[in-house]
Formats: C-alpha cells, structure tokens, sequence
C-alpha cells in the first residue's frame, strides 16, 4: 500500500479492514487481528491493516518503533500460530506525525486462517471467534485456481480412503481448539472442509489427507515413503547391512524413522571418575529436524521417488525429491531467515500434529546440534531435482 492509503486508513475509524492496538503488551490479540484480517469475511478482498501504536480513539500512543519491534511483528507470520501462514507485510511508517507499525494482511486464498486452533473473523468493528455458519461461508471463498499442490483434491479419491476415525479421535483434537470442538455444532464434511482436508463440493481428499491420513498414501503418490540404506562401508557399492522402507501415513513414517534413528547411533562412552558420558557419534535432534524437512519440503507432484536415508561408516546422507522452492534458491538455501513452503497444507497438518514446533529452524537447529556434539559442519547439495544433506560422523 501507499503511504496515501495507510494515511487514509490512519484516519478513519475501526472497520472490518482496520484495527489499532497501542502497544505489544498483548501479543495475542495482534495476531488475532491478523488471523481476522486474513480471514477478510466481508469478501472486500483487499488488503487490511492493524496500526501499533494508535489508540481506539485514533490518537498516538507515543510507542517508539525499533528494529527489533519489526522483526518481532513479523515473525508472527511464521512462528506457527497462524495457519496457513498470513500474507503480510511489516513496516514502520509516520502517519500524522504518529510513528506505528503498519501490518498490512492481504486476504488468504485458503480460509479459514487460524491462530492456534481458533478461527477469528471481522465484521465491522466486531472481532470474534467464527461460527460453523462464518467457516462455512470462509471455505467457499477459497481460490481453488490459486492453492498449492497439496490443497487440491485428489482425482479418484473418496473419503472412503481416509481413516476418518483417526481424524476424530486423533488428527481433530490437535488442529482444533478444545473450546471450537465443544461447541459440536460442524458436521464431519465442515470440518474436513474447514481444515483443507476435503475439497467441496464432493468432499474428495485433498493431497495432504491422503498424505496424512490416507489407509494407503502410496496408491496415490508412489514415493510417498521414506527409503533406509545402512551401508558397511563409504560407497553405495559396499555391502548393505539393513534396508527399511517407511510406509504408510507420513506421522507413522516420522515415527518409525524416529525409531530407525535411534537405533543406528551409536553411543560409545568415556567414564571419568564417577561419571560416565555417552558421545553420540551423530546428534539425535539434528538427524530428526533434518529427516522431516525433507518430508515437508519435498515434492509429491510427479515423482516416484521417495526421500532417501544413507548411512553410511562415515556420514550420513538425506535425499529430498524436488529443488529449492519459491524465494529460496540454490544460492541462498539454508541462510537464517529464508524459507518458502511447496506444501503449506502439509506444514500446518504436521505442526498441529506436534511434528514440527517452529516454521525456518529447522536447519538453524541442525547446524547448532551438529556443532555441540562435535561434528564437522552440515553441508548441502543443491539440484532443480533433489536436496541432498550430508552429515558427518564425529571424528
């Protein structure tokens, strides 16, 4: 937006596309307004604002904006509480001789955005929590033409191949705040629906359903699993010593891959007094956070190939299907703060889902684990076709 129009919108008083708060003192109702904006009910798909540092009155606050009040504002975006993630920019601006930050939200073209499990709507000055009717009406504005690979519905697929009692007993209770589901009111189909599970109107699966829940994801997807190579030696010709392929839901994929993980470590100990210490030759978390990135970042469209997992005497390497996506490229892969989703949808199951606890550290986690253990450093090779992380064993 213009500085014009923020001015404009400075001036004018609460409305379904403006909201002010004076200060960041509660960081959960900024996200609420963001969560709403996004949400944009009233259909004016436009962008909305939320101005920090004007009071209700439209008079100045007095807040003092810094660089690390931007940065804390917009990491809102990605620290996993708003899903699927806003579309939002962040910026300082002077308005009326009135410095705030103005948080511009465009409208998602996959409604219904929630923060932690809630779905919070604007209407007028009105912020609230959605009611079935509200998610109803957020899921028919969806721009199906504009959605990721993985909020599509899959041709040929019927609700028939997803484990619904799973979704009810496991999967609903995660996605969905306790207070929500209490209210009994949404149908299965409405809820399927609301959490990009189920395209309407046939309610068929969508890809991250099939992915998540589906009785057989590989019918659908041929490398939808994840491929173990334990190989006696440093070249793929030597002898293999254990080979595992990791079917069927993707959770039950990373759970079994935990478990994989585990048992190939090994874990040789130096005793010193009293004390006995246990030194990994690889750091359990590294291993773990860079597995499922390559799960959640890798390419399901096109492909049968799985991601791959090759131990080796001396390293260990994780091959992810598909390049680098979006803003991220082969040059600035793995740098702090650049990150894109090729499966949104996925990203937010597997967060609801506990698998993933913040979006863009995953490998930030993996280099720092890497280097307390004292592992040489993570390396990358990257290709338009496949992802490849190499790791090093502990000299």
């Amino acid at each position: 937006m213009t500085d014009e129009e923020l001015l404009a919108l400075f001036r004018l008083e609460e409305s379904d596309r403006v909201e002010r708060k004076e200060s960041l003192v509660d960081r959960n109702r900024v996200k609420q307004a963001i969560c709403a904006l996004a949400n944009d009910l009233p259909n004016h798909r436009t962008t909305g604002v939320v101005f920090i540092g004007q009071k209700d009155d439209r008079t100045c606050a007095g807040l003092r904006v810094d660089d690390a009040i931007l940065l804390l504002v917009a990491g809102f975006r990605s620290d996993g509480s708003i899903l699927p993630f806003p579309s939002m920019n962040v910026r300082k601006v002077t308005l009326d001789r009135c410095e705030v930050v103005a948080v511009e939200v465009e409208p998602s073209e996959n409604p219904p955005v929630r923060l932690e499990g809630r779905t919070w709507i604007r209407v007028g000055p009105r912020r609230g929590l959605a009611t079935s009717e509200d998610e109803r009406r957020l899921v028919e504005k969806r721009r199906w033409g504009n959605l990721p690979f993985d909020a599509h519905g899959v041709p040929g697929a019927t609700l028939e191949d997803i484990d619904l009692r799973r979704f009810e007993l496991e999967f609903l209770p995660a996605a969905v705040s306790p207070e929500v589901l209490a209210q009994n009111q949404r149908t299965r189909q409405q809820q399927l629906r609301a959490l990009r599970l189920a395209q309407p109107p046939n309610d068929i699966p969508t890809v991250t359903a099939v992915l998540v829940l589906g009785i057989d994801p590989r019918r659908w997807f041929p490398g939808a699993y994840i491929q173990f190579l334990r190989i006696s030696g440093t070249q793929l010709t030597d002898p293999v010593v254990d080979q595992r392929e990791l079917s069927g839901m993707l959770p039950d994929q990373l759970r079994q891959a935990d478990e994989v993980i585990r048992l190939n470590i090994a874990r040789p100990a130096s005793v010193g007094g009293a004390l006995r210490v246990e030194t990994p030759d690889y750091p359990e978390e590294a291993l773990r956070q860079l597995l499922r990135n390559a799960v959640l970042h890798r390419t399901y469209e096109g492909t049968g190939a799985p991601v791959r997992v090759t131990w080796f005497e001396d390293r260990v390497e994780i091959q992810s299907p598909g390049g680098p996506y979006g803003q991220v490229t082969k040059e600035h892969f793995g740098e702090p703060g650049i990150a894109d989703y090729r499966n949104p949808t996925l990203a937010e199951a597997l967060k609801s889902l506990g698998f993933v606890e913040r979006f863009g550290v995953g490998i930030p986690i993996a280099r720092q684990k890497l280097a307390a253990n004292g592992n040489p450093p993570l390396e990358f090779t990257v290709e338009d076709a496949h992802v490849l992380a190499t790791l090093r064993r502990k000299p």
